[in-house]
């Protein structure tokens, strides 16, 4: 009896059908995992893009005028979800705001707006870096930032934070007033 056991154990050891579907059976799971994970960053990698894109977009459009109405910056606001189509706008934070250093090197804002974070209170100081701003000057801040939820949940990658700021100074006048 356990002699034909160990028999059938041998030939079933020899047996060489069926090789490559158990193979395909361990590797296919980490195949299509791999496969997936890479669609997600691809993914993420153009919401990136789309989001710096914007950033300078918004930033163009504010420091093309010399003054802004309230009219001009809600739609300039409202362009932000249209330069990240095809992707979902409702994680999309925006602000701008117009910053200016005073002769004691100190920065303030002059006005700010956004759309799904808080403006900058006017007056409030902000940090921008050194070299950007020179005294009586001013630049035109837009702030991005986008949550991208992926489908990895469950194995701990549930988003990315994508955050972009871009500066660019006024065009046609040393400030971007608000009207």
């Amino acid at each position: 009896m356990i002699s034909a056991l160990f028999s059938r154990l041998r030939r079933f050891g020899r047996e060489t059908h069926g090789v490559s579907a158990v193979e395909f059976a361990l590797i296919a799971p980490f195949m299509i995992l791999l496969y997936l994970g890479a669609v997600e960053v691809s993914l993420a990698l153009s919401i990136d893009r789309k989001i710096t894109s914007a950033s300078s977009a918004l930033a163009d459009l504010v420091a093309q005028d010399d003054v802004i109405t309230d009219d001009e910056i809600a739609d300039i606001l409202n362009a932000g979800a249209v330069i990240v189509a095809p992707f979902n706008a409702e994680p999309l934070q925006i602000r701008i705001s117009s910053v200016m250093m005073n002769n004691d090197d100190e920065v303030e804002v002059q006005w700010s707006d956004a759309v799904g974070m808080g403006p900058y209170a006017e007056g409030g100081s902000v940090n921008v870096p050194n070299g950007v701003l020179q005294p009586n000057r001013s630049i035109i801040m837009v702030e991005v930032e986008y949550r991208y939820e992926t489908m990895f949940n469950e194995l701990g990658v549930s988003h990315f934070d994508i955050s972009e700021v871009f500066y660019l100074r006024p065009r046609r006048s040393i400030v971007v007033s608000r009207e």
